[in-house]
């Protein structure tokens, strides 16, 4: 089930790319609802940030199900996100098929092994402890439905090195800020002292917080959504 849906979109997932912007006709669309199906806080500011109007549904799915599957099919990370981010658009827009519905998600990679939110304060370091010294990738997969299909899809991937901290460190940056970094894969926050874990990072700094941000909002201003 879930592998059949993977390999439809192989194109789109392997290369990142999305439908192509250049084909898209540029026509106004009035009073367009947009709605994310996303409960991330983060995700919300970036787009309230950009000025864009929308509303908030949150995606009700069985993700630890739906990744058990894919993993058990060898489905690669990228497409991992990827399909989680279509499913969340999907049940928004089966109620809402006169919007445009933003589904979205993001997978922690290292190498192929993909990481979840850590489920304790242990789990956290343990997390940390894993990928320290190490080269990860943050996969943020974004895919809007419209009229009951997907219309666009985009999977930013950013390249982070983690430093080789040390176990007192991570033990002392765990505590310090496990309400916070319960709620992210790597039990990390760039936007805040988990900053410090890293030595280099390549790719959108937008991608890192969970949102393909300027390809979206290329997208929307293409097709008219946003005034250009």
């Amino acid at each position: 089930m879930f592998l059949h849906k993977v390999r439809r979109h192989a194109s789109y997932a392997q290369s990142g790319a999305h439908y192509d912007t250049r084909l898209v006709p540029k026509v106004i669309h009035m009073d367009e609802q947009i709605i994310l199906a996303s409960g991330s806080v983060i995700r919300a500011q970036l787009l309230r940030n950009a000025g864009v109007k929308f509303d908030v549904l949150v995606a009700r799915v069985d993700e630890e199900t739906i990744n058990a599957s894919l993993e058990a099919e060898q489905a690669s990370p990228r497409d991992i996100a990827d399909t989680l981010a279509e499913m969340k658009a999907q049940r928004v827009a089966a109620k809402n098929p006169q919007a445009l519905v933003i589904g979205c998600d993001q997978v922690l990679a290292l190498g192929q092994e993909c990481f979840s939110k850590p489920t304790s304060p242990e789990d956290a370091i343990a997390q940390l402890k894993t990928l320290r010294g190490q080269k990860h990738q943050l996969l943020s997969a974004a895919v809007i439905y419209e009229d009951g299909k997907p219309v666009w899809r985009h999977v930013g991937v950013v390249r982070l090195f983690m430093r080789d901290a040390s176990d007192s460190y991570l033990q002392d940056y765990v505590d310090r800020n496990w309400d916070s970094i319960q709620h992210s894969v790597g039990a990390y926050k760039l936007e805040e002292e988990g900053v410090r874990l890293f030595t280099r990072i390549e790719g959108d700094y937008f991608n890192v917080l969970g949102l393909p941000l300027l390809e979206l909002l290329s997208y929307l201003t293409l097709r008219g959504t946003l005034p250009s």
